[in-house]
């Protein structure tokens, strides 16, 4: 027990009970002196351990606070700081001479202000948390820090008094959320608004139209992306849809929106125009943009459109209406050839209805066979008279023989088998079915086919070819495939690239329809063509028209200084073909001569004649 007390009070208390002269009752009172001495130790000692505890948990509970992410503030039920950690001076750069407990919220805001990172004002603020906090409500404040940080700040009342507020750094947070609300709403390759943010605009333009005014929906088809994407690449595809984008851009006004609805599909919405007049020009305008070359990733690519445009009030208020019929507009252009425009009407409806079928049926012809490929033969001209000549050549021609319409005209479901794809699986077959029956005609008679630039650009023609040839037995140089114009316009060195794959197989290459596009001139100065067929167009007013006649005179004149064939498409009449013969054409194919037949009749019709001209029906 003595150990307990100081050394000095132990020594003299120990002596003091071992002196033999002291009392009993002054040995007792000692001996309670003594006691009292042990408990004062007893309780020293504890309320030092009681200090240091307490001080550890203060510093433990420091260090847990200011090393939380977010701001803390601990504020009592007479607003004044118990806690503030160090994140909250951070983020608002405030000194810790001021922002610490004991300072009120009106100081620590009014610290605020003076730093600049508060610029309300600091009564009626500081009001409102309080007043808040006292019913029992929280707040949730957004503001800005200094260096454009989105920081929120959450105060929550506390059952024992006081609230303890919350500051968030949401910035990343915000960043995301715009990101997603961005991707929402916006197309991420082009940065046009995408189908839902479209037709929210359009509602709303629908919703501010005032009377008098109209609104146009114009809707857009790169003609032919597909090919573009299946022959070069996406990365390739891609950049052309920027492009695209990029200059639908420039020809609108700030009013105006822009949009792709995916794919290869576009739409723009023409606000506040007068009469459909304005509708025209912007779309002359947009045709004249997207003509235009287009640079992607080393390649120089040529597209166009086909645009459908449906008007507001005219062809309905309703949102879901009006996209119905600028659809059926968009069809409608691309059932009359592409490359063009139509407005919505009345019957377009009905005719997309009746192309839909067209398709289905002739989807079934092919799966059944229900296809036939025909043969006109082409006249060589020799000793200057067509009299003289033989037959050098025979056009494959596809025909569909129809159970209830009977013979359908090319024109009418070529054009449906390219929109959809089924062309390359028609081209395929023609192929293989020409060349097959080629070898059993006389060795000096070649076999044409025309090849569709959408089966042009397949990245497998050339092995198709080879394939057809090497089925057929048929050798190369009695191959001769017919290419247009829009073959090249496209892409001309990828174009380039497969006419000389082609080329190489050791087949003849004819530029058909020669004169009816826009560069026929410059593609016979990059690719020694075989063969240039003059169109059926120039033929037709050949005796009336002194103009046709002088292009059918150069282009033979062309043709003869590059060792070129030249053949006259659509010869009708003795009075064409003496005229060509007069003007040096080397080969003639029309009616004239003989129309498209069977396989059967043109074998019969070449042995008849030993391979001389056929005579005139």
């Amino acid at each position: 027990m003595f150990a307990l007390c100081s050394a000095p009070l132990a020594a003299a208390v120990a002596a003091g009970i071992a002196t033999s002269g002291w009392s009993l009752r002054e040995r007792l009172l000692l001996a309670a002196v003594a006691g009292l001495a042990v408990v004062a130790g007893l309780l020293l000692r504890r309320h030092r351990q009681t200090s240091q505890r307490v001080g550890a948990e203060r510093r433990q509970l420091s260090i847990a606070v200011n090393n939380i992410p977010q701001g803390l503030i601990l504020y009592d039920s007479s607003a004044r700081v118990i806690i503030c950690n160090q994140p909250y001076l951070d983020m608002f750069g405030l000194s810790p001479d001021v922002a610490k407990p004991g300072c009120t919220l009106h100081q620590l805001i009014a610290h605020r202000k003076e730093t600049g990172s508060f610029d309300g004002d600091v009564d009626e603020f500081c009001e409102t948390i309080i007043r808040n906090v006292s019913l029992g409500k929280g707040t949730r404040q957004l503001t800005e820090a200094p260096g454009g940080r989105a920081i929120e700040i959450i105060n929550r009342p506390l059952n024992s008094g006081g609230w303890v507020a919350t500051i968030e750094d949401i910035t990343e947070r915000t960043r995301a959320d715009e990101k997603i609300a961005y991707l929402a709403h916006y197309d991420a390759l082009t940065d046009l608004p995408n189908r839902v943010l479209f037709r929210a605009r359009l509602q709303q333009a629908l919703d501010a139209m005032r009377p008098g005014e109209q609104l146009a929906v114009h809707y857009i088809d790169i003609d032919e992306f597909k090919d573009i994407n299946d022959a070069l690449g996406h990365p390739v595809g891609d950049e052309l849809l920027r492009g695209v984008a990029g200059r639908l851009r420039g020809c609108l006004k700030e009013t105006d929106v822009a949009a792709r609805l995916g794919g290869d599909e576009f739409a723009v919405i023409q606000t506040a125009i007068r009469n459909s007049s304005e509708a025209t020009r912007l779309v002359e305008e947009i045709h004249f943009a997207i003509r235009h070359p287009f640079e992607c990733l080393g390649h120089l690519i040529t597209t166009d459109a086909s645009i459908g445009i449906a008007l507001a009030p005219g062809d309905g208020l309703d949102l879901d209406q009006l996209l119905r019929n600028a659809d059926l507009a968009l069809y409608g252009a691309k059932g009359d050839g592409r490359r063009t425009y139509r407005f919505f009407e009345a019957g377009m409806d009905e005719r997309a209805r009746a192309r839909r079928g067209l398709e289905l049926e002739l989807r079934q012809a092919i799966s059944e066979g229900g296809l036939e490929v025909y043969y006109q033969p082409v006249i060589a001209i020799e000793d200057g008279d067509i009299a003289n000549g033989n037959v050098s050549c025979c056009e494959a021609l596809l025909r569909w023989r129809h159970p209830e319409r009977g013979i359908i005209s090319p024109a009418e479901f070529i054009p449906v088998a390219e929109e959809t794809g089924l062309i390359n699986q028609l081209g395929q077959w023609v192929l293989a079915t020409a060349c097959a029956e080629a070898v059993n005609w006389p060795d000096h008679v070649r076999i044409a086919v025309n090849v569709s630039p959408v089966q042009f650009r397949s990245q497998t023609l050339a092995l198709n070819v080879a394939a057809a040839l090497a089925s057929s037995g048929l050798p190369a140089n009695r191959l001769e495939l017919e290419v247009t114009e829009a073959v090249l316009i496209r892409d001309d060195e990828a174009a380039l690239v497969v006419l000389h794959q082609l080329r190489e197989l050791g087949v003849r290459i004819a530029l058909d329809d020669f004169g009816t596009g826009y560069s026929s001139l410059s593609y016979l100065h990059r690719f020694p063509f075989d063969k240039i067929k003059i169109d059926r167009s120039f033929i037709r007013d050949l005796a009336g028209s002194a103009a046709s006649s002088s292009i059918v005179q150069a282009v033979v004149s062309i043709a003869a200084a590059s060792d070129m064939t030249t053949t006259a498409e659509g010869v009708e009449t003795e009075q064409q073909r003496s005229l060509l013969q007069v003007l040096g054409c080397t080969e003639m194919q029309g009616y004239l001569f003989s129309p498209a037949v069977p396989s059967v009749e043109v074998r019969g019709l070449l042995r008849a004649h030993g391979g001389k001209a056929v005579s005139a029906a």
